[in-house]
């Protein structure tokens, strides 16, 4: 085997090695600025003393990660955007839990290993690609947060995104409160 060739050959296994770290694949790493998953950024490693904390909610959002569209019950794969916002200006808004379950309320994932801080006025968004199709059409979030007091209130939202033959299509849905 000449240089040439082994020059080629090597390039295409580095390509092609490349492809396989899932990170590179990851939306949510490529798209953030640091190129790091942004839950992961977020974790909080200093103690957050959760009994000085007023305000405790659970949020249920909804997700589509696939829809019908005919009464041949085609099925169509949909991306979806998860997003909560802190809504306050000079406070934290810590998120404990971000679970992601299926139409039959299996969970898929668990997000967090650790609770996350999210600064004042600052959002979380997380992507869920359309080839995760694990969800179904009933896929869901649960969302556990936690702020100092109770003006300390999340804005949670998820926006699906899909296209099927030459229409695309999105809309949008509001988490709501879980109670206990």
């Amino acid at each position: 085997m000449n240089k040439r060739s082994m020059s080629v050959l090597l390039a295409a296994m580095m390509v092609l090695f490349s492809g396989c770290d899932p990170s590179a694949q990851d939306p949510n790493v490529a798209l953030s600025k640091s190129h790091q998953d942004p839950i992961v950024e977020l974790e909080k490693t200093s103690n957050v003393e959760h009994g000085k904390l007023g305000y405790k909610q659970t949020f249920y959002v909804p997700i589509y990660s696939d829809i019908y569209t005919d009464k041949d019950n085609r099925k169509v794969l949909l991306s979806a955007t998860l997003s909560v916002r802190n809504t306050t200006l000079k406070k934290s808004l810590y998120v404990n839990k971000i679970d992601y379950y299926d139409t039959g309320g299996t969970l898929i994932k668990s997000y967090l290993t650790k609770p996350i801080e999210l600064p004042a006025m600052a959002t979380l968004n997380y992507i869920v690609e359309k080839e995760e199709n694990k969800g179904g059409s009933g896929a869901n979030f649960i969302i556990e947060v936690e702020g100092i007091d109770e003006t300390v209130r999340p804005v949670i939202e998820a926006v699906m995104i899909g296209n099927f033959s030459n229409k695309g299509f999105a809309f949008s849905t509001e988490g709501t409160p879980v109670i206990h």
